[in-house]
C-alpha cells in the first residue's frame, strides 16, 4: 500500500486557505479517500444520523506526480485530524516558500509506517516533507490504520448513496445573509423546518408553543424539477400559507433539522463557493446543500472540485 504525491502551490492555496478551515467546522474527523484519479474528504459517511459532507478533487487538481497503489483496486482510505493536518500544511507550505527554487514541486506527501518512541510497533503517518533555501521539515500526522477490504466498499457504497442529487435544487441567497438570520433563530429554538418550492421558494421557520419565526424567499434560481405559478396567485396570503398550499400540491417539500446542524452548513462560505442550492434527499430523507465553483474570471462550473453536505432530518417531511 503507497502513496506519493507532491502538492502543487494551487493545491495548498485550495486545501490550506479554504476548503480545510471549511471542513473543520464540520467535525474535527473525518476519512481521506484516494483513489486513482480523485483525492475525497468525507465526514460521518459512516454515520447516518450525523451531519455528512464530501469534498471532490481531481488528483490533478491538487497535486502533480500522484501516484498510488494497494490491493484494494488502488484504493486507500483512513481516518485523520484535520486541526494536525491544518496546522501541518500552513507549516510546511511557511518552509517551502523560502525556497528560491522556481520548481512548483516543494511539498511531499506521502504514507509512511514509522516506530513511534517507547514503542515496538510501527504505526501509519501521513508525511508532509518540506524544502526551504537552508532548512527541510518533515511532519509526520498520525493516521489511522488504513481502512480494510469490507470497509472500503462499506465507504464507497455510502459514497454512491451520498452523491444522490435532489429532484428539485433552489439557489440560496448569500450565505452571510443566512449565517445572520439563523444567529437571531438560536435564541428562539432548536429545530429548523425547511420548505423548498418547486417554483423558487425557500421557507425557513422555528416554532415553540409560544412563538413562530420565519422568513421566506422568493423567485429564487431553480435547478431540475420546477413548476410555475400564476400570475398573482397566493399574493395576498400568508408565508405560511403559501408554504402549506405548495405540499399539498405537490409543489413543496418540507423537512425540520437541526439548527445547529443548518449552522454548520453555513460556514462553509469558509471555501468560497460561487453558488449555493439546498434540496430535499429522496423521499424526505436528508437536506442536501450543494456548492458550486466556478472557473476563475468565468461563470462556467469548475468540474474539477465538488463539495456538498447532508443534513440528518428530524421529522421526515411531507411530499
Amino acid at each position: 500500500m503507497k502513496f506519493k504525491a507532491f502538492l502543487t502551490d494551487n493545491g495548498i492555496i485550495q486545501l490550506e486557505k479554504r476548503f480545510i478551515p471549511a471542513l473543520e467546522k464540520m467535525g474535527k474527523t473525518c476519512h481521506i479517500f484516494l483513489t486513482p484519479d480523485h483525492f475525497f474528504i468525507l465526514h460521518n459517511l459512516l454515520s447516518p444520523t450525523s451531519p455528512q459532507s464530501i469534498a471532490q478533487f481531481n488528483a490533478p487538481s491538487l497535486f502533480d506526480d500522484y501516484r498510488i497503489s494497494s490491493q484494494f483496486d488502488n484504493v486507500i482510505a483512513f481516518s485523520i485530524d484535520l486541526f494536525l493536518l491544518l496546522r501541518a500544511l500552513r507549516s510546511s507550505s511557511s518552509i517551502s516558500t523560502t525556497n528560491p527554487n522556481p520548481n512548483p514541486n516543494r511539498l511531499q506527501v506521502k504514507l509512511v509506517k514509522k516506530l513511534p518512541p517507547n514503542s515496538t510497533t510501527p504505526l501509519p503517518f501521513l508525511t508532509f516533507e518540506s524544502k526551504g533555501y537552508k532548512s527541510a521539515v518533515i511532519q509526520d500526522i498520525p493516521i489511522s490504520k488504513p481502512l480494510s477490504r469490507s470497509s472500503l466498499v462499506e465507504l464507497q457504497d455510502a459514497l454512491n448513496s451520498a452523491n444522490e442529487i435532489p429532484k428539485t435544487l433552489v439557489q440560496v441567497p448569500d450565505l452571510g445573509q443566512l449565517q445572520n438570520y439563523v444567529d437571531r433563530l438560536k435564541n428562539v429554538g432548536e429545530l429548523l423546518n425547511v420548505t423548498i418550492g418547486k417554483c423558487g421558494d425557500l421557507y425557513l421557520q422555528v416554532s415553540t408553543s409560544l412563538i413562530t419565526v420565519g422568513a421566506e424567499f422568493r423567485r429564487l434560481t431553480v435547478l431540475g424539477e420546477r413548476a410555475s405559478r400564476g400570475v398573482g396567485e397566493d399574493r395576498d396570503l400568508s408565508a405560511q400559507t403559501r408554504a402549506r398550499r405548495a405540499i399539498e400540491r405537490g409543489e413543496a417539500e418540507s423537512v425540520e433539522v437541526s439548527l445547529k446542524h443548518f449552522g454548520k452548513s453555513l460556514q462553509y462560505h469558509l471555501a468560497k463557493p460561487d453558488c449555493t442550492f439546498y434540496g430535499v434527499g429522496m423521499n424526505g430523507g436528508c437536506l442536501t446543500v450543494i456548492f458550486q465553483f466556478f472557473l476563475p474570471g468565468s461563470r462556467q462550473t469548475n468540474k474539477s472540485i465538488s463539495l456538498h453536505c447532508r443534513l440528518p432530518v428530524l421529522d421526515p417531511g411531507a411530499s
